[in-house]
């Protein structure tokens, strides 16, 4: 037994330092800041997913019988990764410095349901829904976020969003609904996602760590809404590089967000089915 704790804690460590859960999310902001920023959108979605998705693989497949055990661990890490990933977010300057700080947060709110999974049937369907919902919007976020840069290196501060509203009210809106989103307010995906998430939560008597969940929510507002506020308050000259491309991936994103939502009942049953058939196939297996 001791021995399969020990490596069950090894292969843990190595998935959180991937999904860029503390502590070992110290590589995540410098590298969302110092990498182009396509090539920081799509680690921010595909690195994460990718992750998570082996995590959940290794946990169903080879660690079922540990539940107990890794269930404490990663709730644990999911309180610490709530916390830090929210409360450093608030310093940050850089729009992707806050965007890499957002996503360590929101690792851990995916973790919650990851640690629920033990004891909640529903555990890693929320957890599913709630990366499905963060793919979007954080691709939508990061896609407003190129047509700001419009040069490699420039345009990535908050002072640089300042004035947006006036000059690009459409793109201003899908990034207010993107930071919606992310901090968990209906009705978007990410509230739909945070609300499944924090049930299974409950269910499955992680009551603590959902209420640590709800806390540093509140304070992630602070942090997203600032970026609106510099949009719709302040007066600038906000210039944006639109291209038909990135208009694209904002109005798919927007409007896969806005689904979410509104109709997130056959999205999460879509989850449900496919955590029932991977159950079913491992078994067969």
């Amino acid at each position: 037994w001791l021995v399969r704790t020990a490596g069950a804690a090894v292969v843990l460590g190595g998935f959180a330092f991937k999904v860029a859960a503390a502590p070992f999310h110290m590589w995540t902001p410098d590298v969302y800041q110092g990498a182009p920023t396509v090539v920081t959108a799509f680690m921010s979605v595909g690195a994460k997913v990718g992750g998570f998705a082996a995590l959940l693989r290794i946990l169903m497949v080879a660690l079922p019988t540990l539940g107990d055990t890794w269930a404490t661990a990663i709730a644990f890490l999911a309180a610490l990764t709530l916390i830090l990933g929210n409360v450093l977010a608030i310093a940050q300057t850089d729009i992707k410095r806050m965007l890499g700080y957002s996503s360590i947060a929101h690792a851990g709110y995916i973790l919650i349901a990851v640690a629920a999974s033990v004891n909640s049937p529903d555990g890693l369907s929320a957890a599913l829904f709630y990366m499905f919902a963060y793919v979007f919007t954080n691709l939508g976020a990061f896609a407003v976020a190129v047509a700001v840069e419009r040069k490699e290196g420039e345009g990535v501060l908050l002072e640089d969003y300042k004035g947006l509203a006036k000059r690009y009210p459409a793109m201003a809106i899908a990034m207010a609904f993107f930071m919606l989103s992310l901090t968990g307010i209906p009705p978007t995906g990410g509230f739909t996602a945070k609300f499944f998430v924090f049930r299974t939560g409950i269910e499955a008597g992680l009551t603590w760590l959902v209420l640590i969940g709800v806390i540093t929510s509140v304070i992630s507002a602070y942090y997203y809404l600032r970026v609106v506020f510099y949009m719709y308050m302040y007066e600038g000259q906000g210039e944006m590089a639109l291209r038909p491309s990135l208009v694209s991936v904002v109005v798919i994103a927007a409007v896969a967000t806005l689904l979410l939502g509104l109709l997130p009942g056959p999205w999460f049953d879509l989850a449900r089915q496919a955590v029932i058939q991977s159950a079913q196939a491992i078994a067969g297996g």
